[in-house]
């Protein structure tokens, strides 16, 4: 092949590579320190912050620097956070506590701790009825918080655990139910299920991610595997293949990217445009780094983890026991284009 044939390969090559988002990397590292294990995280995307749910604490992270500008404190174990789109105020899951945290996004006080049912993981806030979905892992339903009041309007029984939830902004809540294999979509303003979907290939479905525009849903499973439905009919349009153990979805509507993050130590990136939904790249981060949270305003992918101690010798009573969390060793893994 002569130099200006091979040449002209390679601009191809790298036009097509560029087009289709294979140009993911690991762009940084923040160290957040302090100890405990952590959950979801959330972007807010135009004040450039993240809410990072670490153990009795929310971290709060300038999105541009990487810089630890607060946190919420005092309480009890965390799992997720809602943000209301007036800009000032936060929700918080605080599982062993049993309760919903609402909190000032200005200072990071604790403005109510409005009690929820058993162990509320997932949560969500709703536009059209100005309500907090907070998802119980152990009492098999949500609790659904009027923003207004900040009390709790209703509590809805669930077939069973429920994972992470999402909204399509028109008034319509959605949630992974893990042990059924299955997607719930709820009224919320009836505040009743009026749809469930069972999933295909799809094992312990967990994260979810929403595309508002092709009204898909983007669920992770156990066994290496993202089931993709339409949110309208419940019709599942295909699995796609992703790293182990996710715990974490999300979507770039800009890109036509689904992601994943994989407690394996990957990220997978899948092309939501085409048939088959194929992996256009696998990038690697660190072992643990299972949950996400996605910058639309950046396309960036920001991922926490911690550096683990060696397993302890297993036990008659804890045949599977998990390896200690170094002190100071949580930080935000920052994945960009």
């Amino acid at each position: 092949m002569r130099f200006h044939q091979r040449a002209t390969l390679v601009t191809i090559l790298s036009v097509t590579t560029a087009a289709f988002g294979q140009t993911y990397h690991v762009a940084d590292h923040w160290k957040v320190g302090g100890q405990g294990g952590w959950d979801y995280l959330v972007s807010d995307d135009s004040a450039h912050r993240l809410y990072i749910t670490h153990n009795s604490r929310i971290e709060v992270v300038d999105s541009e620097s990487g810089k630890l500008i607060g946190a919420v404190t005092g309480l009890k174990s965390t799992h997720g956070v809602a943000l209301n789109p007036d800009g000032k105020t936060g929700y918080i899951s605080d599982g062993a506590g049993n309760a919903i945290i609402v909190f000032d996004r200005g200072d990071f006080s604790v403005l109510a701790t409005v009690p929820a049912g058993t162990n509320p993981d997932g949560i969500v806030f709703e536009p059209k009825t100005k309500t907090v979905w907070a998802f119980n892992g152990r009492s098999n339903n949500v609790s659904v918080l009027d923003a207004g009041s900040r009390a709790v309007v209703a509590t809805v029984a669930l077939p069973g655990k429920p994972e992470f939830p999402q909204v399509d902004e028109q008034g319509s809540v959605f949630v992974n139910i893990e042990d059924k294999n299955e997607i719930v979509k709820l009224d919320a303003n009836k505040k009743e299920i009026v749809a469930s979907w069972s999933l295909k290939q799809c094992e312990s479905p967990s994260g979810m991610a929403i595309d508002h525009t092709g009204h898909r849903l983007f669920s992770v499973c156990d066994g290496g595997k993202m089931a993709i439905v339409d949110y309208h009919d419940g019709k599942q349009l295909g699995t796609a293949a992703i790293g182990s153990s996710p715990d974490a979805a999300g979507f770039d509507a800009k890109h036509d990217l689904a992601f994943s993050s994989n407690g394996d130590g990957t990220l997978t990136v899948i092309d939501a445009s085409k048939a088959g939904f194929p992996v256009l790249q696998t990038v690697e981060t660190a072992k643990g780094a299972r949950t996400m949270a996605l910058d639309v305003s950046t396309g960036r992918v920001y991922l926490v983890t911690a550096k683990f101690a060696a397993a302890p010798a297993p036990t008659p009573t804890t045949p599977r026991p998990r390896p200690s969390i170094e002190p100071d060793s949580f930080e935000v893994i920052v994945v960009g284009r």
